[in-house]
């Protein structure tokens, strides 16, 4: 018995060796860096919303949820309806896609960057860094004052800013997609070959740990 226990133990732990390597070194990496300095946070400058409800004159009964937002020098507000999103003015009127120009006078209204250009993105691939935000965005390059070049998207009828991605969030990112072992998408950690790993790893842990206190199993 004790014979098989070393050979489990054995050879699990060559399979499992380099995926338990991955996880040690990407949980480091998550302990040693602040998500809110991942994301972009100290890039945002505060801003306020002030609206008049009493502008409001039509029926948004329907809705499931409303938001309001400022854009450039209007405020309007976002209805939801199912699975669409209406971007209304306060009088009920369709707001108008961004220009390229506009996006980027929000990039530098709205952030401590400095816009270089913008594009407009209207497909996600797999793995995108803007990935779970509605399209369409525009991409906005921008610079810190380290001049690192940061991507900012912004909401194409918002105007919101929807993501700030870095190198460090893309190192996260990449950790993360090794913390879960899913390369592609990065998004999904409930798939079978990380749960196999999983149980894997613990029954490498468990006969590793008789082994140690050798424990009499006949």
């Amino acid at each position: 018995m004790k014979y098989l226990i070393r050979k489990i133990h054995k050879y699990l732990s060559v399979v499992v060796s380099v995926q338990l390597l991955l996880w040690t070194i990407s949980g480091i990496y998550f302990a040693f860096n602040q998500i809110e300095l991942v994301r972009g946070e100290q890039y945002r400058q505060a801003d306020t919303i002030s609206v008049d409800l009493g502008e409001i004159n039509f029926n948004i009964s329907e809705a499931n949820n409303v938001r309001f937002f400022k854009r450039l020098n209007l405020t309007g507000f976002a209805v939801g309806k199912g699975n669409e999103t209406d971007y209304l003015d306060l009088a009920g009127q369709p707001l108008l896609k961004l220009s390229n120009q506009e996006a980027k006078t929000i990039v530098s209204l709205s952030t401590s960057l400095s816009p270089l250009d913008a594009e407009e993105i209207n497909a996600s691939g797999p793995g995108a860094e803007y990935r779970g935000r509605h399209l369409p965005l525009f991409k906005v390059r921008s610079f810190n004052e380290e001049d690192e070049e940061i991507n900012v998207y912004v909401d194409a009828f918002s105007g919101e800013i929807v993501a700030i991605r870095s190198d460090q969030w893309r190192i996260w990112d990449l950790m993360w997609g090794l913390h879960i072992m899913d390369w592609e998408e990065r998004d999904d950690f409930n798939h079978w070959l990380l749960k196999l790993f999983s149980v894997l790893a613990l029954v490498s842990s468990v006969t590793g740990l008789l082994l140690f206190f050798k424990v009499d199993l006949n």
